[in-house]
Parts: structure tokens; C-alpha cells; sequence
């Protein structure tokens, strides 16, 4: 015959709550996203317009407002070659890039939850 099993409805409402944060939850920003925007941000701090910064960085204006808007993935080298013609310090770019996702990952409700990649992570800058 069959073992009879206690059903722990607590555990059970537990885990049903965790999956409802779980998918209220914002979702983690792109990381193009956040570099556009950063960028953006950056350009318009200095009174910059577009076509200057991007005949500067040596592409097209179209270009950079596309890595601006998030829509292109932008190569290291291209984005060293804005971060130059802004005048930005990259190392300091991409700190604030780090800044800003971390802050935007707890974001949403229900409890925090660590989502620390499992393994090795490599940044090219």
C-alpha cells in the first residue's frame, strides 16, 4: 500500500507567493539600454548635439542615436571611441553602468532575491 504524506500548506502558500513577486518583478534593464541611455545622458550633460559627438567619434550620427535609443549592440571599440568624444572616462562609465543595474535588479516587489551570475563574468571594455 501507499504511504500517506502530510501536505504542508504553508510551504505550498510560501512558494505561491514567491513566484507571484517572482513575476512582478521587474526585468533586469539591457544592458545597451542602460549604455544608451548613460550616454545619452552624458552627451546632453555637456551640451553636446549628436552629429558633433559622433563626427567626433568617427560614425555616422544615425549610429549614435541608435546605441543611444538601445536598438545596437555597440563594439568596445565603439564605445571607446564615444566615450572619448565626450570626454567621458570609460572606467568610470561602466562603474555607473554596474551602479545603475544593481539598483534596478531589486526593483519591484516582494523580497530581494540574489542574482549574482553562477559563474565567471567578463566585461570588454
Amino acid at each position: 500500500m501507499a504511504d500517506i504524506l502530510p501536505f504542508d500548506r504553508e510551504r505550498t502558500r510560501e512558494r505561491s507567493r514567491e513566484r507571484a513577486a517572482e513575476r512582478t518583478r521587474a526585468p533586469e534593464p539591457l544592458w545597451r539600454e542602460v549604455l544608451g541611455r548613460s550616454l545619452r545622458a552624458a552627451r546632453e550633460e555637456r551640451g553636446s548635439r549628436l552629429v558633433d559627438v559622433a563626427e567626433r567619434a568617427g560614425i555616422s550620427p544615425q549610429y549614435l542615436s541608435e546605441i543611444e535609443r538601445g536598438r545596437k549592440e555597440p563594439s568596445s571599440e565603439m564605445i571607446a571611441a564615444v566615450t572619448g568624444a565626450l570626454g567621458v572616462d570609460l572606467a568610470d562609465l561602466l562603474v555607473d553602468l554596474a551602479h545603475h543595474v544593481r539598483r534596478t535588479r531589486g526593483a519591484g516587489t516582494g523580497p530581494a532575491v540574489d542574482r549574482r551570475p553562477s559563474g565567471p563574468v567578463l566585461l570588454a571594455a
